[in-house]
């Protein structure tokens, strides 16, 4: 059985682990070096290897798209769907990772997989575009297209800790605003998950179960470390770049009902707090 991951980084890497030990096989994309698919023991494809595209996909049971999209629509879209017709493959399960940011700012409440979409940023429009085109092509190819909305991904090497530890970490004081996140290797447990209980059009929010000001986790980090807890700044005074200030600009909690009912999926790391002294525990 194969795996295909059209932009293999953090969560690509933690599924492949995961279906690697089951005895997968995987392959992915890459557009620069094939060397860091390589010594993880993963097939590279260069994007623009049309025929090579189509050799990987016509093997493959499991496909999944990473790559954010782009004011010409979804990299992933539109390399993969021409190999796909090419090949005239048909994988068991296609996953598309989308974010949270599609529902916009909710001032604290609570938003499902029903919520009316609602993004504030150029960025998440491009995602709700991205979804809806994939779910499209799905209809019309006969694919089972699944789509994860997911928050702020963290684990080992992207974590609070090494902030503090960099000294980059701030407490942004904003008063009422709280973010969903997830830990990485919980994402990647959500997506085995899905793969094992196919739906096409399935849509679910992977996320742990306690949405949390990001003051909270840098704080609980920094006495995990050992370290001053930072002061808090507020938003005027942190001279955050346009980006982030759109980020601060959101605040909702995300449920997970859904995938913990359809899926059979329950997070390892239901808060912050478990996934922080699980990294720090594998950091030794």
């Amino acid at each position: 059985m194969r795996l295909f991951v059209f932009g293999y980084g953090f969560s690509g890497a933690a599924l492949a682990r995961r279906l690697k030990a089951r005895g997968w096989d995987v392959a992915a994309s890459y557009r620069t070096s094939p060397e860091p698919l390589e010594a993880d023991g993963v097939r590279p494809v260069h994007v623009e290897d049309r025929k090579g595209l189509a050799e990987a996909l016509s093997t493959t049971r499991a496909l999944l798209a990473t790559a954010p999209p782009q004011a010409d629509g979804c990299p992933a879209l539109n390399a993969l769907v021409p190999a796909l017709a090419s090949a005239g493959a048909f994988p068991d399960w296609t996953g598309y990772l989308s974010t949270t940011g599609v529902y916009g700012d909710r001032r604290g409440r609570w938003v499902t997989e029903k919520s009316r979409l609602a993004a504030q940023s150029v960025e998440g429009a491009r995602r709700v575009r991205a979804e809806r085109d994939w779910l499209d092509a799905g209809r019309g190819m006969g694919l089972t297209i699944a789509v994860f909305r997911l928050p702020g991904i963290y684990g080992p090497r992207r974590s609070a800790f090494d902030r503090l530890r960099e000294g980059r970490a701030r407490r942004i004081a904003a008063p009422g605003q709280v973010f969903s996140r997830i830990h990485v290797d919980d994402l990647a447990a959500g997506l085995e998950a899905s793969i094992d209980r196919p739906r096409a059009g399935g849509i679910y929010n992977l996320c742990d179960d306690e949405p949390a000001p990001n003051s909270d986790v840098v704080a609980y980090a920094a006495g995990l470390l050992g370290l001053p807890v930072p002061p808090e700044v507020s938003l005027e005074e942190a001279r955050l770049p346009p980006a982030a200030l759109r980020f601060y600009a959101e605040s909702k909690r995300v449920s997970n009902a859904l995938a913990k009912a359809e899926l059979g999926w329950r997070p390892a790391y239901p808060t912050y707090r478990e996934g922080l002294r699980a990294i720090l525990s594998a950091d030794g």
